[in-house]
């Protein structure tokens, strides 16, 4: 009939497609409920690969849920619209709710734009969400420009509060990485249609005193929203996998021709040629032990010990660090506790560290692999193989499966071994990336031995898999030359110690830390001579944290948003602790903790190579900590290094505090010995050459310290004895302190290893 009305066939499907469309809009309008969200989950799952998951806590919010979500995209809101339930009203930011290229989109949902210079807008988000309607949030305000969490507006959390409304925290990832979001090609690498994962964790709601009103009760909802955040991007982070995998996968996302690693004597290192050297070296090590035997690594910073380890991993060995500082009979008891027989070292190294000595004590006992000799005998094929299988480990192992050993510092007695899992040290990065913002962009400066927990899971791990260039550096003792070197290296962030800290700011010229972001400090108290040489001289806020081996290791951290003088920051997200009280201590308590970055546990010569877990997964810090309503902690010191004075506990650390402000370009260590008539009597040590004791205890009264904070007698010593990881030797000081106070001779007296000389004291 149409035919005969002299219609074409074109005529006809235009007609048909027509028809068609109308009768989609009709079924949109009349018979689904939420057209413009199917439409988006269509389009999310067809080009993104969508991946939801916990979608069943959406469920368990009740009618009237506050979403809220990180910021990393223009996609965020319609990727979150994708797998709503319900209809939500969406708060954004005013600038972006005008611009001429959002409000087309705007008539698609209910949308309430956020004006921060306006405070009724609040209480109109606050109004809807009582009336019964779901809010979705973003309580950044902002997209993100760092990649990270950025700082939490205080409204977001006033709104939770005003409401008593239930929050479910959303992470999104994967849009960071398209040209919808404000990172740069510099910070993520550009991808037209990557995969995006919507996590959806519980839902919570916040629990905040009575008694705080106004500013402060807005401000703790600001804090604990912030907790939340930080905590929903911890708990979404990926950590069920072997640190092995976790390499390969930031290979794979950063980049294979991307540098992973520097040294001054190898040069630069890329993710690929970092990988084919670890399988190379792995091959050949699978002829030395049997699976998941313990292994030494006895080498310096650099990258062939980055190589050794991750070679071991792909090996199916454990790889031991080794404390070459720590002198052979430490070392060989370590070896016994974890039952290690063989030690993979250096010849380059062995001569140019001048450790022959300890490697004829050692060899006695421990059978020495040379890298050296391994590498004499690879062939082209192998390298070639190595080539092709980079990302393939030889021997595949689980994420609970030890993943190193390390020692503890030694600093008050033997060294204990601790087993870390792989999931352990992947935890305590999530951790730490959950609370600092860095990427792509920054660099790593890392002066911390890769013996110690902090230079191996912060100082090389936790960038390496991140996508940050690591520059290992040997010695942090060469304080003249690594300023030199950071300034070269345009690093952005160091690690280290108050020891090293203080040391470099002397040396350097203002202009060396110009690229510098953070600088974190941990391993021993950071002085206030320190923050503010580097304050004044740099511009350079230090960041002071908090950790021990046991928890791969931070466990608390200070950052840009959290920070208080004072304090080592606030605890790391998924951390239980408890404080046991402690007779003498009013305020504060001995610190207990518990979470998935506690180790494993203890290896002990007393039961060679059986681990021996923590009771009920609680670790005894033995630090005495007190913490404040804000969650600070504030350390006072161990519970060993308390002097118990007529009765009443003396902190030792204390009194080394106020030796360091009365004596600040100096190191000073105190110690304890018996007392007939008070117990026990304090004795400080001193390289203040004019230190005694009249001008301290003029200094204490002036600070208002009690009479029992002044030490009994003050010694001056030539240099202080101190750990190959820059802290300070207290075995060694308090067998000093005792022998000088029994005038016997000090030169007769070792220091386990230590870095600094007693014999000159």
């Amino acid at each position: 009939y149409l035919q005969n009305l002299g219609l074409s066939l074109a005529h006809l499907l235009w007609i048909n497609a027509l028809l068609a469309f109308c009768s989609a809009i009709w079924i949109l309008d009349k018979l689904i409920e939420n057209p413009l969200s199917d439409f988006l989950s269509i389009f999310f799952r067809a080009f993104y690969r969508l991946e939801v998951r916990g979608s069943e806590n959406f469920l368990k919010a009740g009618h009237n849920p506050i979403i809220a979500l990180n910021h990393i995209s223009f996609l965020d809101a319609a990727a979150i619209l994708s797998i709503l339930p319900m209809k939500p009203v969406f708060a954004i930011d005013y600038a972006i709710s005008q611009k001429w290229w959002v409000k087309p989109f705007l008539r698609f949902a209910h949308v309430m734009p956020l004006d921060p210079t306006k405070p009724f807008a609040i209480r109109t988000l606050v109004a809807a969400v009582k009336s019964g309607k779901a809010l979705v949030i973003f309580p950044e305000g902002r997209l993100t420009v760092t990649g990270s969490l950025m700082k939490i507006y205080d409204g977001a959390g006033l709104i939770a509060d005003k409401t008593a409304a239930t929050i479910i925290p959303v992470r999104i990832e994967g849009p960071e990485s398209t040209i919808f979001s404000r990172l740069t090609p510099q910070q993520a690498r550009r991808r037209w249609f990557p995969k995006v994962t919507l996590t959806i964790l519980e839902p919570t709601q916040l629990s905040i005193h009575n008694e705080l009103k106004g500013r402060k009760r807005r401000e703790a909802a600001g804090a604990l929203l912030y907790q939340i955040m930080s905590d929903l991007v911890f708990r979404t982070s990926k950590v069920d996998e072997t640190l092995f995998d976790a390499i390969v996968g930031a290979s794979k996302k950063h980049g294979s021709s991307r540098t992973a690693l520097e040294d001054p004597s190898a040069g630069a290192l890329t993710y690929r040629a970092l990988l084919t050297s670890a399988r190379l070296l792995a091959i050949k090590l699978t002829n030395y032990g049997r699976q998941r035997e313990a292994i030494g690594v006895m080498l310096p910073n650099a990258n062939a010990a980055a190589v050794t380890f991750f070679a071991l991993l792909s090996a199916g060995r454990t790889p031991a660090m080794i404390n070459f500082t720590a002198g052979a009979a430490n070392i060989l008891s370590g070896c016994k506790a974890s039952e290690i027989k063989i030690i993979l070292t250096s010849r380059h190294f062995i001569n140019k560290a001048k450790l022959t000595k300890l490697v004829e004590a050692l060899s006695q006992e421990i059978t020495l692999i040379y890298l050296e000799d391994i590498k004499s005998q690879l062939t082209m094929i192998e390298k070639i193989a190595a080539f092709l299988l980079a990302y393939q480990a030889v021997v595949l192992s689980a994420p609970d499966d030890i993943a190193a050993i390390l020692f503890t510092s030694g600093s008050e007695g033997a060294p204990k071994g601790v087993a870390l899992s792989h999931k352990n040290i992947l935890v305590n990065a999530a951790q730490a990336a959950a609370r600092i913002d860095f990427g792509r962009t920054d660099k790593v400066f890392n002066v911390l031995p890769v013996f110690h927990c902090f230079g191996l899971s912060i100082g090389l791990i936790l960038p390496l898999i991140s996508g940050v260039p690591v520059y290992l550096y040997p010695s942090p003792l060469h304080y003249r030359l690594v300023p030199e070197l950071i300034y070269g290296a345009n690093a952005t962030i160091l690690f280290g110690t108050d020891t090293f800290l203080a040391g470099y700011a002397r040396m350097a010229s203002a202009y060396d830390f110009r690229s510098i972001r953070y600088v974190v400090a941990g391993a021993e108290p950071l002085k206030k001579t320190t923050r503010d040489m580097w304050s004044e001289k740099f511009g350079v806020r230090i960041f002071e944290g908090y950790g021990v081996t046991e928890t791969a290791p931070v466990l608390a951290l200070n950052t840009p948003m959290f920070n208080k003088f004072g304090t080592v920051g606030q605890l790391m997200p998924g951390v239980d602790y408890r404080l046991e009280p402690m007779a003498g201590i009013d305020h504060g308590g001995r610190l207990l903790v518990r979470g998935p970055n506690v180790m494993l546990g203890y290896l002990k010569t007393d039961r060679p190579g059986i681990i021996q877990p923590p009771p009920d997964g609680w670790h005894d810090t033995g630090d005495i900590v007190a913490i404040d309503a804000e969650g600070f902690v504030t350390i006072k010191g161990r519970a060993k290094r308390f002097a118990k004075i007529g009765g009443e506990m003396v902190s030792l650390a204390a009194i080394e505090q106020l030796a360091a402000e009365l004596w600040p370009k100096a190191l000073s260590a105190a110690a304890t010995d018996s007392d007939n008539r008070k117990g026990e009597r304090v004795i400080l040590l001193s390289e203040e050459k004019n230190a005694n004791r009249a001008d301290f205890m003029i200094f204490a009264k002036e600070k208002g310290a009690s009479d029992l904070m002044v030490p009994a007698e003050v010694m001056t010593i030539e240099t202080m004895p101190l750990l190959g990881s820059g802290k300070i030797d207290f075995t060694a000081v308090a067998q000093l302190a005792r022998a000088r106070e029994r005038g016997l001779p000090t030169k007769q007296l070792k220091s386990n290893g230590s870095q600094g000389r007693i014999e000159g004291a």
